[in-house]
């Protein structure tokens, strides 16, 4: 792949307040795309807060394109029933981790995004220098569903011989 920049860690930690869409509670999951690339979670059963703790890694590769999580109810005798969507513009995290940092302490915050109408963050985010690799910590406000977040971290993994960011 002479196009791959590095791979992006995201880690699914948890949902929270999701949708019901069985009779009191929901069995959900998350799928991450971007791109070609799809990536799932397991399902946790019975639960509108569920803890997924799970890494989900994807490749990165030029052009830069967008992170979307669909979030679904797991149903056995008919279709999944959609939670929710969200999109994530990783242009600021590439844009930091092009930056190259060195010789910073870990903890040093290199931006702030704000929430907007533009995104679908819950809070604003910070893209933080820690323990020499670029993460941000994100809280994702789900659309198109009355209600849910995920919290959720991008890290970055430099590839050696790749291309890179």
């Amino acid at each position: 792949m002479e196009n791959l920049l590095g791979l992006m860690r995201v880690r699914i930690h948890r949902g929270i307040n999701l949708a019901i869409r069985d009779v009191t509670t929901s069995d959900p999951y998350v799928v991450v795309r971007m791109g070609k690339q799809k990536l799932k979670t397991r399902v946790v059963k019975k639960n509108l807060n569920p803890e997924w703790n799970e890494e989900l890694t994807l490749s990165i590769t030029e052009p830069i394109l967008p992170i979307t999580l669909h979030v679904y109810d797991k149903d056995i005798f008919s279709l999944d029933d959609k939670m929710g969507d969200a999109e994530i513009d990783i242009h600021p995290f590439i844009d930091a981790v092009r930056k190259r940092y060195k010789n910073i302490p870990s903890g040093t915050i290199i931006t702030k995004i704000k929430p907007s109408r533009q995104n679908c963050l819950s809070e604003e985010s910070s893209i933080v220098w820690e323990n020499d690799q670029v993460v941000q910590n994100v809280f994702i406000r789900l659309r198109n569903v009355e209600r849910g977040e995920i919290e959720l971290q991008l890290q970055w993994i430099d590839i050696p011989g790749s291309k890179g960011v």
